[in-house]
């Protein structure tokens, strides 16, 4: 009966902390429309190669002078490096164009990112390939 009572608790509380794990990962869907295509053209401020997702900020220079700082969530580490992608295959500084979905919150300025193209350089696929990709 103890061992019983023992083993359920530890079930317990083993599936309350993978609970927040698994809120924490998002749905594509609940975050970003596959609808509204955005394209960006940037400096490479900061990348983030890390689990679950990789992110690669971007800042933009409006017409008027003002950066806004672009945040394009993109594949695991493991998924990039299956497409291809290599750890200095980008750099901080770079000049970037980015193509990919915009949030579902319209104001905010992040997307999913489907490819970044380094001018003078290559194109990379560093997200999965969308409804916009269609069109």
């Amino acid at each position: 009966m103890k061992r019983g009572i023992v083993s359920g608790g530890a079930m317990l509380v083993g599936g309350l902390l993978v609970t927040p794990a698994i809120q924490a990962h998002h749905s594509f869907a609940a975050a970003f429309d596959e609808t509204k295509p955005v394209e960006v053209k940037g400096v490479m401020a900061e990348i983030k190669i890390e689990n679950p997702h990789s992110w690669f900020y971007v800042n933009v220079t409006e017409p008027n002078g003002t950066v806004t700082r672009w945040g394009f969530e993109g594949n695991t580490p493991t998924s990039l490096i299956r497409a291809g992608y290599k750890r200095d295959a980008l750099k901080v500084g770079d000049k970037v164009t980015v193509k990919g979905v915009h949030a579902r919150d319209a104001s905010a300025p992040m997307g999913a990112a489907r490819e970044i193209t380094v001018e003078g350089g290559p194109t990379l696929i560093v997200g999965p390939k969308g409804a916009a990709d269609a069109q």
